[in-house]
């Protein structure tokens, strides 16, 4: 987990886009033959082996599985995973794999506005080039020195990140842990306040249902009581999906359909052998033969 944050906090702040209805795909080999269920990855589950052995060789790895979208963590100045937009989609393209969403940032002062808005109009252009419909902030700074005040000026961020990326017809939002369950403001916790101010039309939220569960809350209980807030899911275990039996994955993913929720990705952090090929392998598996999985 502490690499997780190491990294969050290193990609300190970040924002979310596209409400578009996605096109269910076909999965490309591997996997469970056949599927058709619109089951996707976020890329940093592979983190390690894209360090190791570079992004294409991850990318034929997760078509061979079955999946048949990914979400990036890998941004930087214009490109992904160090390529430009255009040969980064290719690649996908010839798998038959899309990039629908990106898990990028940049932390926000009251002094380096300017600045940051700039970074997000380059940003929200890259990735308008390879058609990800969302950008996901994956994380903010939040501490016991934290104030209201703070907490505001990330809604006020957060919702003109949005307006920009609703202007390039993709959509903005945030993406929990369980920290925003420890602090509180105006007697809400950190993630009740930032899901009552920012702007909703501009905003989403991308529910990690690990992060919520050991936050001692329940995410099909969020998903009933803000339907329309919550536009994309995390599914995540302890370790593989499935594994640890401490979620029922049946009612989250009928409520997701309930809330019509069309995109949701696998991440898996930690892996029972040390082997994360493996270990997201046996997420797919999992969900390929769930008869609730859509």
């Amino acid at each position: 987990m502490q690499n997780r944050r190491d990294f969050l906090k290193r990609a300190s702040l970040v924002l979310a886009g596209g409400m578009i209805m996605p096109q269910l795909l076909t999965s490309c080999g591997g996997g469970t033959a056949g599927t058709k269920k619109h089951i996707g990855l976020q890329l940093y589950s592979l983190r390690e082996m894209v360090k190791d052995e570079g992004i294409q060789a991850v990318l034929e790895t997760v078509a061979k599985m079955g999946y048949n979208h990914v979400e990036t963590a890998g941004y930087d100045n214009g490109k992904i995973y160090g390529l430009e937009p255009a040969d980064f989609k290719k690649r996908l393209d010839d798998l038959g794999m899309k990039c629908t969403s990106a898990h990028l940032g940049q932390s926000i002062t009251k002094d380096n506005e300017a600045e940051v808005m700039a970074w997000w109009d380059r940003a929200i252009e890259t990735y308008n080039q390879v058609g990800a419909k969302y950008l996901v902030q994956p994380s903010i700074s939040i501490n016991d020195q934290t104030t209201a005040d703070d907490m505001k000026l990330y809604c006020d961020y957060f919702t003109a990140v949005g307006y920009k990326a609703a202007a390039a017809s993709m959509a903005f939002g945030y993406h929990n842990h369980n920290f925003e369950f420890k602090y509180t403001f105006d007697d809400k916790t950190a993630y009740d306040y930032l899901l009552d101010n920012v702007s909703k039309q501009h905003v989403f939220f991308q529910m990690d249902v690990y992060w919520v569960m050991m936050a001692g809350q329940d995410p099909v209980q969020y998903l009933k009581d803000r339907p329309t807030q919550f536009k994309t899911i995390h599914i995540k275990d302890e370790m593989e999906i499935g594994a640890s039996g401490l979620l029922n994955f049946q009612p989250i993913f009928e409520q997701m359909q309930a809330n019509n929720v069309k995109d949701w990705y696998v991440e898996v952090e930690q892996y029972t052998n040390n082997n994360p090929v493996e270990s997201v392998q046996q997420s797919y598996d999992f969900l390929a033969k769930a008869d609730y999985v859509y």
